[in-house]
């Protein structure tokens, strides 16, 4: 996202005149939420300073995706809990509900998917395929939206302070137990400078409806 993060962290891009970290914050309404912060963390801190939203500190060390869950796990109150990127914007139902009313306790992750048509601004493949069950293998149908539901159990067995959500993954893969949904509306992945003009799109045709 340079040269936009040379003076401030991606989640703090505006779109539409909302810093990404807003656009993510407004889908958890009612929800314990904990920001991780790492790359000009002090501007995250005071722009979120009198929400009652926690931070997990990671300015001493890059942990990536796992590693990251595991580190705010003293602040978190649930298992399972929600993980969400913060370089997307949505347009369409909530996420989040999409994934509660989708959960059950045979699962150990449920990953929000985006039909590979409708991955807005997303340029490759997808990650993902989902089968008549629901369940996840690797492919290329499905993009990952980045949200997710997962049990924080297989956490205790990595002893890597940095680690991806890989680490996770692959053994609810193997054991049949990471599953997907697809997200029944639009997603638009701001990972570029180009992307916002193509987000902001977006936006502003879900307002004209």
């Amino acid at each position: 996202m340079a040269p936009l993060t040379d003076t401030r962290p991606k989640s703090l891009v505006e779109v539409a005149g909302k810093p990404l970290l807003d656009h993510a914050i407004d889908q958890c309404a009612g929800l314990n939420i904990v920001v991780n912060t790492h790359y000009f963390a002090d501007q995250i801190e005071r722009h979120i300073d009198g929400r009652n939203i926690a931070l997990s500190d990671e300015t001493d060390l890059l942990r990536e995706t796992g590693g990251g869950l595991k580190h705010a796990l003293p602040l978190l109150r649930s298992n399972p809990v929600f993980t969400m990127n913060t370089d997307a914007v949505w347009r369409g139902p909530n996420p989040i509900a999409t994934l509660q009313t989708t959960w059950s306790d045979d699962m150990n992750a449920l990953l929000l998917m985006i039909p590979r048509k409708d991955a807005v601004g997303h340029i490759g493949d997808g990650d993902f395929d989902i089968d008549a069950n629901g369940r996840l293998t690797r492919g290329t149908g499905y993009v990952y939206s980045g949200l997710q539901i997962i049990r924080t159990d297989g956490l205790s067995k990595i002893t890597d302070e940095s680690f991806s959500m890989w680490s996770l993954w692959n053994d609810m893969l193997k054991d049949g137990t990471m599953y997907g949904v697809p997200y029944d509306g639009q997603w638009c992945d701001v990972g570029r400078p180009d992307s916002i003009a193509i987000a902001e799109t977006m936006l502003e045709s879900a307002q004209d409806v």
